[in-house]
């Protein structure tokens, strides 16, 4: 690990003056990323700014404003105090699943929320500093392109990176049509919808969201909806023990009698960000909530997808994926 100096921050502006000061400057909360990232020497901050004393974790329902009736999350929030806060359970149980898929219990009780949200791909070729990584150093190549990909995006790719985003919390939060409130250097907040947050590769895969250096978030937003009762997060992945989703789905379906009113998809394991099946969803709005049509739009999503030379299997899992999740959203999370 390279030399660096350690800041802890008094309060949340203070803390974004001085790593904006700095472009080499990494904000420090639970440290589960980060802190093996540098001692990999794939991150090489020269200064930490220790933000965990800020406050911003508080859990409540918003009074006020575009999302009044949702729930607003801290962005330091820790992992296991937002998947077991009861007006997360009972009103975004999706949500609760879905951190409970992504990692132990230690993991979650130092993880944050907005730390979650900035995760970085644990494609192999980005860990391995003596391999070609446009993510890591840019314009050095995608070692995974041609290498070997059975863990790499089917969705949304480019020839300058492959490398799939890994937080399953995110994936739910997509879904949910969650939005992130950000602070800036002026101490001005502003709003980031959740489908803008993170990035597609393009030319430029070094980027993986929108947050500018020296903006931090300071809470997640969910709007009111009425997915609670027919919701499920299915994670599909190598073992049963916790590891990141060859494929993984976030299903909602809201429903009068049988037939589909709203229905929310995003996939796992398939991106460089958390991936909305729009095509399906709109497909299901005013159709018969049934196999068959969960077939269809699973059909119609999976059409576009673009596999690499080893995870091909990942089309056909990803169909069968986003029907049982569909059907596991529609029996309330039961089999």
């Amino acid at each position: 690990m390279r030399p660096f100096t350690y800041t802890r921050a008094k309060d949340p502006l203070a803390a974004i003056k001085l790593l904006g000061g700095n472009p080499n400057a990494r904000f420090l909360a639970g440290g589960t990323n980060l802190l093996d990232l540098m001692k990999e020497d794939v991150e090489r901050p020269t200064a930490l700014i220790d933000i965990s004393e800020l406050g911003l974790t508080d859990i409540k329902t918003i009074t006020a404003g575009t999302n009044k009736g949702g729930i607003s999350m801290g962005g330091l929030g820790r992992n296991t105090d937002a998947a077991n806060h009861p007006l997360i359970r009972q009103n975004y149980p999706l949500l609760t699943q879905a951190i409970l898929a992504g990692a132990s219990g230690q993991i979650r009780n130092m993880a944050t929320n907005g730390g979650n949200l900035l995760q970085r791909t644990r494609c192999q070729y980005f860990y391995e500093v003596a391999m070609p990584c446009n993510k890591r150093e840019p314009g050095t190549g995608c070692g995974a392109l041609e290498g070997i990909n059975r863990m790499h995006a089917i969705f949304g790719w480019s020839d300058k990176c492959v490398a799939v985003y890994p937080s399953d919390m995110a994936v739910a939060l997509a879904a949910l049509d969650a939005v992130v409130k950000v602070r800036n250097a002026a101490g001005q907040e502003h709003s980031i919808p959740f489908a803008d947050f993170h990035r597609l590769p393009g030319d430029k895969p070094e980027q993986d969201t929108n947050l500018m250096h020296g903006e931090l978030i300071t809470a997640i937003e969910l709007p009111q909806n009425r997915f609670a009762d027919k919701s499920y997060y299915l994670k599909v992945r190598d073992r049963a023990s916790y590891a990141f989703a060859l494929v993984s789905v976030a299903a909602a379906l809201e429903t009068q009698g049988n037939t589909i009113r709203q229905a929310r998809i995003a996939m796992g394991g398939v991106a460089h960000k958390p991936w909305r099946a729009l095509k399906a969803e709109q497909m299901l709005i005013g159709k018969e909530a049934t196999t068959e049509n969960f077939k269809q739009a699973a059909d119609a999503e999976m059409a576009d997808a673009k596999p690499l030379e080893h995870n091909k299997f990942k089309v056909e899992l990803g169909n069968r994926s986003i029907v049982l999740a569909l059907q596991m959203a529609m029996n309330g999370g039961k089999a």
